[in-house]
């Protein structure tokens, strides 16, 4: 089966007897069995499973292989039909609290939560956000509408019947917070003390709640995502030291800060605006995997090269990430990351050949960071989607330009095949190489080419053993391997260059490495003027000549040896 789109789907089973039903879709394995879980755990499905979709490329079909089964995953026994619950998923205040209820809220009231530079989490936890998004108009009905439409659908009862739900849902959780806030039971942590604040109610059984409204209310007067972002870490600077308290005030600073990390105006604030696509992405990750990353870019030049630089708030938020209580933020910005490398937009629009530099670093600086940040199969499967945009003819064209020799293009595409993955990629690679190195205009520039006959058979060589290692099956690269060879044979031939070494006047040892070095590959490519090389070596290693120089230097002996087993002419 040819590489495709994967994505992962999570059913639900809502009673023993009943038939799967379809809950959610994503492209996170991680996030999609994170969420059966969570199904589970809240008491309000039967079973739930989760299965990997990968779609062929040639049939155009989905493979689907289960992943992960909890619960009644198998059925039970056949029940008599009962009618469906109407119930909306979400049926409590407390319900709305939960991450994906937050991650509905955020895509229903996008354009809301942008104009009043709020998150969800402050939504839920801010009387006075509250107040104004019920006097804003028509903001809150539109979001109503639009998810109570296909849950009608999905549930099989009206529409109707599941907006009466959800307002009276809405106004349960406002009049909720409205009535805590006026009572005075949302915790002031700017007054009293964070660390205090989360040690005094981490009993309590509201206390995500209740410590999440202390933390909405001190964020609240920031100008802007970063000034929040840098209040939050200040808050997490005052945290309390360790246990219970400790996890409880993390966790409810990583929900905020998932949620601005997650959300386009938010990210460009913290890593800085003007940078395209790829420079976005590099400096998310290294905003992510800082250790990783890191460490990659010492050892690196090239991914140093290409990585923009964090500001000090971003680098004082990377420091922070690296704490396991951020996972859920990690998280978030590494399902953006898929999400464009997955997605159809360039990384370098206009620039090809800073596009494949910054694919590289982004490849290998992901690929170091695999399960603390994006699990590994994700990162693979992302990079296969992106290198088929690489080997478009589109693509290609931008990037070989105009002008070129044959050589040079030839060399950008070993380039090019090096840096892409995927086995259909790779073939596709392999076929824009072979192209170039079987036309007559590869083959003329060579024959005619002013330069001197060793530096043309040694660029032969090189293109030749660089194609051997960029990655492509022997199918495919074997048949460029011998054109180049039998081309550095014509070469040869033209110049009698074996034929001249082997009479050159000069000693017998240095004749003999020069054409040992011919035949084994290192300055001409295999094929046929390696082969006669090789003859002419053979003659002269027997010579008794060359022997008895060879004795008089031993020096020579260990290099000279060494070339003749590279060549396959040891006994």
């Amino acid at each position: 089966m040819g590489s495709g789109r994967v994505h992962f789907e999570v059913y639900v089973r809502k009673t023993p007897g009943s038939g799967w039903a379809l809950e959610m879709a994503t492209e996170i394995r991680a996030a999609a069995v994170s969420a059966a879980q969570d199904l589970m755990k809240d008491g309000r499905v039967a079973g739930v499973k989760v299965t990997k979709e990968t779609l062929d490329d040639e049939t155009r079909e989905f493979q689907t292989v289960t992943i992960f089964k909890d619960g009644l995953a198998e059925g039970g026994p056949k029940r008599a039909p009962v009618r469906e619950d109407v119930e909306p998923i979400c049926v409590t205040p407390q319900d709305l609290y939960t991450i994906h209820a937050r991650e509905r809220i955020g895509r229903l009231l996008e354009s809301w939560l942008e104009r009043n530079h709020a998150t969800p989490f402050e939504l839920l936890h801010r009387p006075d956000l509250v107040e104004q998004l019920e006097t804003s108009g028509t903001d809150l009905q539109h979001a109503v509408q639009k998810i109570a439409i296909p849950e009608a659908q999905a549930r099989g009862c009206s529409v109707h019947e599941v907006i009466r739900a959800f307002h009276a849902l809405i106004e349960r959780a406002i009049e909720r917070l409205l009535t805590d806030g006026r009572k005075g039971k949302l915790p002031d942590v700017d007054k009293e003390g964070f660390a205090a604040a989360a040690e005094r109610i981490s009993h309590d059984p509201d206390r995500s709640y209740l410590l999440g409204a202390g933390v909405a209310a001190s964020i609240a007067p920031a100008r802007g995502w970063i000034e929040k972002v840098s209040r939050l870490l200040d808050l997490a600077d005052g945290a309390p030291a360790k246990g219970a308290p400790r996890a409880l005030a993390l966790a409810t600073l990583a929900q905020p800060l998932a949620e601005i990390l997650g959300s386009k105006p938010g990210l460009e604030d913290i890593l800085g605006k003007g940078l395209d696509l790829g420079g976005n992405l590099a400096a998310m990750t290294r905003l992510a995997a800082a250790d990783a990353v890191t460490m990659l870019m010492k050892a690196e030049p090239g991914v140093a090269k290409v990585m923009p630089p964090l500001s000090p708030a971003a680098q004082r938020l990377a420091g922070w990430l690296t704490d396991d209580a951020f996972t859920h933020v990690r998280a978030a910005i590494g399902a953006r990351i898929l999400r464009e490398l997955n997605g159809p937009r360039r990384l370098r629009p206009g620039d090809a050949v800073a596009e494949i530099d910054i694919l590289r670093a982004l490849a290998m600086s992901l690929t170091a960071a695999a399960g603390k940040l994006l699990p590994l199969e994700d990162v693979q499967t992302a990079f296969s989607n992106r290198s088929k945009m690489l080997v478009t003819g589109e693509f290609v064209e931008s990037y070989l330009g105009a002008g070129k020799q044959a050589k040079d293009e030839a060399e950008a595409l070993v380039w090019l095949t090096e840096n892409i993955i995927g086995a259909a990629n790779k073939r596709q690679a392999g076929r824009w190489l072979k192209a170039v190195i079987s036309s007559l205009r590869f083959e003329k520039e060579f024959r005619n080419s002013s330069d001197g006959v060793a530096g043309r058979l040694a660029a032969l060589a090189s293109l030749q053993r660089a194609c051997a290692r960029c990655g492509l099956v022997a199918e495919d690269f074997e048949p460029i391997q011998f054109k180049l060879g039998d081309l550095g044979g014509l070469i040869e031939a033209d110049a009698k260059l074996t034929a001249q070494l082997a009479k050159a006047n000069t000693s017998a040892v240095h004749r003999l490495t020069l054409l040992l070095k011919l035949a084994c590959g290192e300055s001409a490519p295999l094929g046929p003027a390696a082969d006669r090389a090789k003859a002419e070596a053979m003659k002269l290693v027997r010579h008794e000549d060359t022997r008895a120089e060879l004795s008089r230097e031993p020096d020579q002996v260990e290099a000279v040896r060494d070339l003749i087993q590279q060549a396959g002419l040891a006994a």
